[in-house]
């Protein structure tokens, strides 16, 4: 089963209801990694404002969230993408994401000020 399959809305519960959102999200989230070297995917748990999503992170830093269904589903999209799945409550952020985070700002800066 590949992965938009696990995701469509024939499976509603395994990523969020089922809509064109979630299957759009699934999509996104698959092109990034291959897009990307040395991707992990970080789990992040629901809040009140939002619901359970994955921050994936690439080996240089850069990073993107998406909303994946539950832990559930973060878990199998690190199968279905061959990618480890870390649950951020108990590793946190990789420090190549606050370094990256603070490169960017810092060129934002330059840009503004040039």
């Amino acid at each position: 089963m590949g992965l938009l399959n696990r995701f469509s809305k024939a499976r509603r519960g395994v990523f969020g209801h089922g809509d064109a959102a979630s299957a759009a999200d699934a999509q996104y989230l698959a092109n990034w990694v291959h897009g990307h070297l040395g991707v992990e995917a970080y789990v992040e748990p629901q809040t009140t404002v939002t619901p359970v999503t994955v921050v994936l992170v690439a080996a240089d830093g850069e990073w993107t969230r998406r909303p994946v269904g539950g832990e559930r589903g973060a878990r199998r999209l690190g199968e279905d993408l061959h990618i480890p799945v870390y649950d951020v409550r108990k590793t946190g952020y990789p420090q190549r994401m606050r370094d990256h985070d603070a490169r960017q700002k810092i060129l934002r800066k330059r840009a503004q000020g040039a």
